[in-house]
Order: structure tokens, then C-alpha cells, then sequence
């Protein structure tokens, strides 16, 4: 029996859990209390063409909501409609910036008319000059797919670093944004994204390399075909894979997302069977997930798990 005197104090305790939470948190951009500044846009005209903005100095203090998009995956896709369409009904009291970040400004512009024509988005739809990076004054992280900044009267009221963003984070930020723009009576997230109820959820898209075979399917669907591998059932092996297929990683963070993971396995036959599984399934659809570089990373990685012995 530990003596009473050498046992840590419940404030101790509890203090040494805020410290581990905060170590693990996030960051990107500015955070709450911070002042808004100014940073330029580039915004499709009608014409086709691309003009300057500074969406900060024209909204002048307003309650705003900036998006930063670091890449255009189909996860974020039901969020980013949510944050839109209530940003489109609540247009007379909140101003909504979505600025997409993309590492070549032609190129970017190009997928920018691309995305803006499939998604039909209804707030400001920008690009950012400076590219991945976005505007230096703002500190973005590329770790993170998206980044959200609630402001009022130049100063950061929300900040929501999202690394993995999907529909669940939807409650949490149109509360942010309401409390913001001063709306007291919020609609639902089912009542901002009605058709989006019946789609598959993030990374499970029918034939996705998160999907699952197999399964119920409705009368006429045609028969679902099984999928080698397994998505992995650990949350923080799943989200490590769901990084990794990221088409926008460059070869190191492809390498530190590698790195995680065999620090996660290391010693741990289970859930070096699910890592085992996930990459299978991931690599079974070839060049449709990922990078070239990845994939190679990938299948090395793979065989490595499966030349080792597995202690039970």
C-alpha cells in the first residue's frame, strides 16, 4: 500500500491530464482574442477571371467566418455545405469567407472553378495568393484539412483546428458561429443538410478504401463487391490512415504519418493486424488514394508488418 503522503493530490492529478490534453492539441491560425488581420483573396468574377479582395478590411468588424481549406476531400464535403448553407440563411447578420489553399495559383485556380461548379457553394468562394502556406500573418497548419475562425469585431471569438474534419464537428462550430453573429435560435444541422442525412459518411463512400464490403443494400443495388483488408476498428490507427491517403501529402509528412503509426503498433499484435488490414485494403485500390510516393511507402511498410512474427 502506497503511503497517504507519497500519493499525487486529485489537483495534481488533474492538472497532469490538462497538461496531456493541451500537449495533444492542435493549432492553426489565430486563436480566440486575437485580432483579425487583414489578408488578400483571389474570387472568381463572373467572367472567369480572378480579382483581389481583403475580405477583412471590407467586412470592417462584422461577424465573420473564415475557412481555410488546405485540400478538397470528400469527407469535409457535408461540413463545408453545412457551415455554407447556414452562412447563406443568416447572410444578414454573418459573412462567410471559404478560401481554398492550393500549391500552384493556376492550377489552384482551375480546381477552384471545378470544385465551386460541383459543390454550387453559396458564400464567398476564394483562393489564397500565397499558397498551402495561406496568409503568413495567420499561422495555418497543413496538418489540418481545415481550419475555422469565428471573429466579431476584428478579434477571434472560435478557433476549430481540424486535422480529420467531418460532420460530427458540425454542432460545436454552427454554435460558435451563432454566438458570433448573435442567433439565438440556431437552425439544426439535419435542417442545413437535408440531403446529405442519406449519404455514406466521411471515407465510406461506396467503393472508398474506408468502405466496407458487403453489408445491407437497398432493392436494385447492384451486389457490393468485397474488399480485401479491413478498415481498422482503433480511432487513432483509423484517423493515421485516413491522413496518410491524402493526396495533397508531401514525402515527409507521408513519412511522419508512417512513423506514427509504427510508434502506435510497436508491440501490440492487434492492432498490428489492423494496420496490416487498412494498408492492404488502401493499396488494393492503387493510384485512386494517395501519392505515388505513399503508395511505394505504403507497400513497404506493409511488407515490413508482415515479414515480423506476431506475438500473441
Amino acid at each position: 500500500m502506497i503511503p497517504r503522503s507519497f500519493r499525487p493530490s486529485r489537483f495534481l492529478v488533474l492538472l497532469m491530464a490538462i497538461q496531456a490534453v493541451a500537449a495533444d492539441r492542435v493549432f492553426s491560425g489565430p486563436q480566440p482574442g486575437e485580432v483579425t488581420t487583414p489578408f488578400t483573396v483571389l474570387e472568381a468574377t463572373a467572367g472567369g477571371d480572378f480579382q483581389e479582395r481583403f475580405p477583412i478590411k471590407e467586412h470592417a468588424g462584422a461577424p465573420t467566418a473564415i475557412v481555410f481549406i488546405h485540400g478538397v476531400e470528400r469527407s469535409l464535403v457535408p461540413l463545408l455545405r453545412v457551415i455554407d448553407q447556414y452562412g447563406a440563411q443568416r447572410k444578414d447578420r454573418l459573412k462567410t469567407e471559404l478560401v481554398f489553399l492550393f500549391p500552384d495559383r493556376l492550377a489552384g485556380e482551375q480546381r477552384l472553378k471545378a470544385v465551386n461548379a460541383s459543390l454550387k457553394l453559396q458564400g464567398r468562394v476564394g483562393l489564397s495568393p500565397d499558397g498551402t502556406e495561406g496568409p503568413g500573418n495567420y499561422g495555418l497548419n497543413k496538418e489540418c484539412l481545415m481550419t475555422v475562425v469565428a471573429a466579431k469585431d476584428n478579434r477571434v471569438t472560435a478557433n476549430f483546428a481540424l486535422v480529420q474534419p467531418g460532420i460530427a464537428d458540425a454542432p460545436r462550430l454552427i454554435e460558435a458561429l451563432a454566438l458570433a453573429c448573435g442567433d439565438t435560435n440556431p437552425p439544426s444541422i439535419a435542417q442545413l443538410s437535408p440531403g446529405d442525412a442519406a449519404r455514406p459518411g466521411p471515407g465510406r463512400e461506396r467503393g472508398g478504401p474506408m468502405a466496407e464490403g458487403g453489408g445491407k443494400s437497398n432493392p436494385g443495388d447492384p451486389p457490393r463487391e468485397k474488399f480485401p483488408g479491413a478498415v481498422p476498428t482503433d480511432p487513432k490507427l483509423n484517423s493515421l490512415l485516413r491522413q496518410f491517403i491524402r493526396p495533397t501529402n508531401d514525402v515527409a509528412t507521408v513519412d511522419l504519418r508512417l512513423q506514427e503509426v509504427e510508434t502506435h503498433i510497436r508491440g501490440n499484435a492487434e492492432l498490428t493486424q489492423q494496420a496490416i488490414d487498412g494498408w492492404t485494403r488502401v493499396l488494393h485500390f492503387g493510384d485512386r488514394y494517395g501519392t505515388e510516393y505513399s503508395r511505394k511507402r505504403g507497400a513497404e511498410l506493409l511488407d515490413r508488418l508482415k515479414s515480423k512474427p506476431q506475438s500473441k
